[in-house]
Parts: structure tokens; C-alpha cells; sequence
């Protein structure tokens, strides 16, 4: 790949400078490839009036208040942002699982930071929220001049998080969000699906659009393990002796098994939901959520 398209690798990603550089040249990637404008849709709303300066536009004045008053003023706007997006990282330890260059948190983080630069370029109010058994950091959103960089400072320095339990921090979640947006899980997703899935229609039930990226390690979607082994659990430390080509279908159809309850019980309640590769770029991730936006 040549130019920007180059950095949607995560392998490169991982050997590039700043999480800021690496958002920025993701997503700009992504949109000259979608020919898509980041500054449509977004409206402004009537802030106040100031006395007219030279080289203000003549369309700016308010001719009304002139004829009352004899005196040139023109309107301020503000720019009124799209939504209000919450990005949720899982920080779990089971997310520290790499089998090759990336980990899944390290995929979850070049992920959230591209979804907040571009969701900073459209103008929406984006935030971040880590969890993993509960909510471990939370910051609010904002379409603010410098808000950006908060978000990424703050998922340059996740926590280390502990064990999963990713229903508990959704329903913590639903309870306080007053505001209608859109709510974006990145997260293995390895827990009960059941419970993720009551968690996340909690969101739905109060009229918030979600976006759900499963994120898994190509081993952990093709169990391609070739001599008996001793796997690890890495939350409980629990530890089990396997011969893979013997357990290697059962794991198989097990994973299978998930990710299609996910898939059709999240699609059925109008949450869109991906299924990630962390070998794969990142361009087919943003382009699904853009998809998604678009739908909704």
C-alpha cells in the first residue's frame, strides 16, 4: 500500500509515532478512499450579536435590528455538534491477549482513536469510558477546540484492567446517560453473551444508537496451535493441558456459537454489531461504522 493507506495495517501502526499521528493518518486514509466530507452535517445555532467590523460578510448583518435601532451588528453562531458519542473500551485483561505484533487492546486503541478523530472532524461531541468489571475512567464528551487531545491522551494511558464482567459497566452506564447519541463498545466481548446483550438494549430501550465491534485475536478465531500445550487463563490464572487437534472443532463451533448469537441477537435489536480480525486494517472497521452512522 502507498500514501496514508499504508497505516490502516495495524502491524505498522504499532512501529509509527504518536496515537495522534496514527489516528490522523488512518482516517484521512479512510476518507479520501470514501470521497466523504468530515464537516457535513453539522448545523449552528444563534449564539449572540456583536457590532459590525470591517470585512465581516454583508449576508452577516441583521438588517431587522438596523432599521429599529440605526446600528450595524452582525450574528455569532456556534456550531452545534452532531450527537453526543461515547466510545467504551474494554481494558479487561483478557484484552491483553496478542499472538502476533498487536494486541486486542492495542487494535481497541488504535480503533478508539481513530473514531474519535473523525467523530471530532464531523463535528460530534465524542468521549471515552474504560471498563472492565466496572467503570475504571470516564471522560465526558465535548466538540471543544482541544478536546481531542484529551481523548487521546487518555487512551494513550488506559489502565490495566482486571476481570471481565461487561454487562455491569453497560447497565451502570444506561442508568446516568441523559442525553440521546450514540454509544460505540470496543471489547472482546468475552463474557456471557446473554448478559452483554441485556446491557447493551438497555441503550436501545432509551433511544441510543450503539455500535458493537467484537474484537478477537486471529488464534482465538482459528485456534491454529499445533503441539499440546498448557493454556492460560489470563484473568483467573486458571490453567488447562490440550492437544488442539483434538479440542480444536469443539473450540471452533464453540466461537462460531458466540459470535452468531451476537450477530443475530444484537441485529435483531437494532445494534449493529462487527466482528474484528486484529490482523486485519483498520479501514474495513471504520468503514462499517460509518455505514452504520449512515443507517442511523
Amino acid at each position: 500500500m502507498a500514501g496514508p493507506a499504508r497505516y490502516l495495517d495495524p502491524a505498522v501502526l504499532a512501529r509509527i509515532g504518536s496515537l495522534e499521528l496514527k489516528a490522523r493518518t488512518v482516517v484521512e486514509g479512510v476518507l479520501s478512499g470514501l470521497h466523504r466530507s468530515p464537516r457535513r452535517g453539522f448545523s449552528v445555532e444563534f449564539a449572540e450579536y456583536r457590532q459590525y467590523l470591517p470585512g465581516d460578510a454583508l449576508a452577516t448583518i441583521d438588517w431587522k435590528v438596523y432599521a429599529r435601532t440605526d446600528r450595524h451588528v452582525v450574528k455569532k453562531f456556534e456550531e452545534e455538534t452532531n450527537l453526543d458519542c461515547h466510545l467504551l473500551v474494554d481494558v479487561s485483561g483478557s484484552m491483553a491477549y496478542g499472538s502476533h505484533v498487536v494486541t486486542k487492546r492495542d487494535y481497541a486503541c488504535y480503533l478508539a482513536a481513530s473514531l474519535a478523530f473523525l467523530m471530532h472532524r464531523q463535528r460530534d461531541a465524542v468521549g471515552l469510558i474504560a471498563f472492565d468489571e466496572a467503570i475504571v475512567q470516564r471522560v465526558a464528551p465535548s466538540a471543544r477546540a482541544g478536546h481531542l487531545r484529551t481523548v487521546l491522551l487518555a487512551i494513550e494511558r488506559l489502565p490495566a484492567g482486571a476481570r471481565t464482567n461487561v454487562a455491569k459497566p453497560l447497565a451502570d452506564l444506561a442508568k446516568v446517560l441523559a442525553k440521546r447519541g450514540l454509544v460505540v463498545v470496543i471489547s472482546d466481548l468475552l463474557d456471557d453473551p446473554a448478559s452483554v446483550i441485556r446491557g447493551l438494549r438497555q441503550f436501545r430501550q432509551r433511544g441510543t444508537d450503539v455500535v458493537v465491534f467484537q474484537v478477537l485475536d486471529p488464534q482465538e478465531l482459528t485456534f491454529r496451535f499445533d503441539d499440546a500445550a498448557r493454556f492460560r487463563d489470563v484473568e483467573s490464572a486458571h490453567e488447562v493441558f490440550a492437544d488442539p487437534a483434538a479440542v480444536r472443532g469443539r473450540y471452533l463451533q464453540a466461537v462460531a456459537g458466540m459470535t452468531d448469537t451476537y450477530r443475530r441477537e444484537l441485529g435483531g435489536a437494532g445494534i449493529d454489531y462487527h466482528l474484528l480480525d486484529t490482523s486485519r486494517p483498520l479501514d474495513l472497521a471504520l468503514t462499517s461504522y460509518l455505514n452504520a452512522r449512515g443507517r442511523a
